[in-house]
């Protein structure tokens, strides 16, 4: 018998691309929205493990499943949106300045977190 938890996590370490990870756990796609959108699916995807799966099944079909509710959702998110309108990275989050205006300055440190 195979060891799904040990297959899991191996496979979690190989996979790399937006198009890996929605094979692995089966979100269909269409490859012009990832192609558009790759960094900011997965971004989502992080941001939403986060802030709703912060405990994790012990289990690996617990965990499988979950994965791939809130990749499917990431997905979904730029399927009816873009980039620029869902502002998952903050070089696209406008703050306004004391001055006056909008700016979109990201410190090094928040870079590198």
């Amino acid at each position: 018998m195979m060891d799904t938890e040990s297959t899991l996590d191996e496979a979690l370490r190989e996979l790399v691309s937006a198009e890996d990870f929605l094979e692995y756990f089966g979100v269909p796609y269409e490859a012009k929205v990832v192609q558009v959108n790759r960094l900011h699916i997965l971004q989502r995807f992080h941001d939403y493990l986060n802030r709703y799966a912060k405990d994790m099944p012990p289990d690996a079909a617990g965990r499988i499943a979950i994965y791939r509710k809130w990749l499917g959702l990431a997905y979904e998110d730029f399927t009816r949106s873009d980039a620029l309108t869902e502002k998952v990275f903050a070089v696209f989050q406008n703050a306004p300045m004391a001055e006056g205006g909008m700016s979109s300055f990201v410190s090094l440190d928040k870079v590198f977190r």
